[in-house]
C-alpha cells in the first residue's frame, strides 16, 4: 500500500502568465505558496477476488476492468503511461473541495504519480513529478489549464516560479527573514464563496483573450518581482504587498467578465471594509476561495461580516508531494 500527501497552493501574483499559450512567448511569472491542507492518495494492489480489476474512488466510484474505461482522466492517463496492468485500488481523499480555486486537480494528478512511481518502487524528482504532471494533464488530456499548480505541488514552499518555455521551468525559494514569513502567514484567510465551478471552462476564455490583454498580462507578470522585492527589503512589506494583491486583483478582473460577479465582488468589499489590506480570488475565478491579507486582528471582524461563509486557518506547508506511507501487501 502507497499513501502520498500532496499540498493545495494559495496563488499570490502572476496567475494568468503560466499558460502555455503565454509563456511560450512572452514569459511567465508566478508567486505562490503551498499550505497544510492536502489531498491523499491510497494506492494498493486489488486482490483477484472481484469481476472488476481497477476500483477508483473519489467523489464517484468506478469499477472497471480496462483503463480505456477509466472515466477519471488523471487517473486514465496515468495508468496508460505507466503502463501498469496489475489490478489496483485508489481512494482519493482530500481536505477541501475540489473546482474550488487551490489547484486541487493538478494536486490529485501529482500525488497519483508520485503514489505510481512509488508504487514502481521509484522516487521522483521534484522537477520529474512537475513535468510528468503537465504532460499528463495539458498533452495526454488536453485541459486548458496553466503550469503552476503542478509545480506547487510537487516542490512545495513559498516560491517564485519562472515558465521560459515547455519544460523549462525555473523554481526558487524565496529567501526572506523569518518574522516575515510568520507574518504573511498570520495574515492569510481564506473563505469559501459558498460554490464550485470548472476552472478549465474560466482557463479557456482567458487563452482565448490573451492577445487582446496582452499589456495586463504583461504588467502581472512584472508586478511578481515587485511582490518579492517587498517581502524581502521592505519593513512594511506585508502590509503593502496585500495592497498591492488588490492592485492585482482589480487587474485580473477586468482580464474578462466571467471572473467575477456581484455576488463574489460584494464578499471581496465586505473583507477590504472589515480591514483586509487586500485580496484576490483564488484560481481562474467564477467561484472557489476567496483569500485575504489582513492584520490577524482584524480576522474576527472580517469572520463576523461574512458569517454566513465557510473560513478555513492555514498555514504554509514547505515539502510539497510526499509518500507518507508505504508496505508491501
Amino acid at each position: 500500500m502507497i499513501i502520498s500527501r500532496t499540498p493545495y497552493r494559495v496563488s499570490f501574483f502572476g496567475g494568468g502568465t503560466d499558460y502555455p499559450d503565454w509563456y511560450n512567448k512572452n514569459g511567465g511569472s508566478v508567486l505562490s505558496a503551498t499550505i497544510d491542507k492536502y489531498s491523499y492518495i491510497t494506492c494498493k494492489n486489488l486482490p483477484p477476488f472481484f469481476d472488476y480489476k481497477y476500483r477508483i474512488r473519489y467523489y464517484q466510484r468506478e469499477e472497471v476492468n480496462h483503463i480505456e474505461e477509466i472515466r477519471h482522466p488523471s487517473v486514465r492517463e496515468a495508468l496508460k503511461y505507466f503502463d501498469i496492468e496489475n489490478g489496483l485500488d485508489i481512494v482519493h481523499h482530500g481536505d477541501l473541495p475540489a473546482q474550488s480555486g487551490l489547484g486541487s486537480s493538478s494536486t490529485f494528478t501529482v500525488g497519483f504519480i508520485h503514489a505510481l512511481f512509488s508504487f514502481m518502487g521509484k522516487e521522483p524528482t521534484k522537477s520529474e513529478l512537475a513535468l510528468l504532471a503537465l504532460h499528463i494533464e495539458q498533452v495526454k488530456i488536453g485541459e486548458h489549464v496553466g503550469s503552476q499548480d503542478q509545480v506547487a505541488a510537487s516542490y512545495g514552499g513559498l516560491n517564485k516560479i519562472e515558465f521560459k518555455s515547455e519544460n523549462r521551468i525555473n523554481v526558487e525559494p524565496l529567501k526572506i527573514q523569518k518574522e516575515t514569513a510568520l507574518k504573511l502567514e498570520e495574515s492569510m484567510l481564506i473563505i469559501f464563496t459558498g460554490f464550485t465551478r470548472n476552472a478549465a471552462d474560466y482557463a479557456k476564455k482567458q487563452i482565448e483573450q490573451i492577445g487582446q490583454n496582452f499589456s495586463k498580462l504583461a504588467l502581472m507578470r512584472d508586478i511578481v518581482d515587485h511582490a518579492i522585492e517587498l517581502l524581502v527589503n521592505d519593513n512594511d512589506g506585508v502590509r503593502r504587498f496585500g495592497k498591492l494583491l488588490d492592485e492585482q486583483w482589480k487587474i485580473k478582473k477586468s482580464l474578462n467578465e466571467n471572473i467575477s460577479n456581484q455576488y463574489i465582488d460584494d464578499i471581496y468589499d465586505a473583507g477590504i471594509k472589515s480591514g483586509a489590506w487586500g485580496g484576490k480570488l483564488l484560481g481562474a475565478g467564477g467561484g472557489g476561495f476567496m483569500l485575504f491579507l489582513a492584520p490577524y486582528e482584524n480576522h474576527n471582524k472580517i469572520k463576523l461580516n461574512l458569517n454566513k461563509l465557510l473560513n478555513v486557518p492555514i498555514k504554509f506547508d514547505n515539502k510539497g508531494s510526499q509518500i507518507i506511507y508505504k508496505t508491501h501487501d
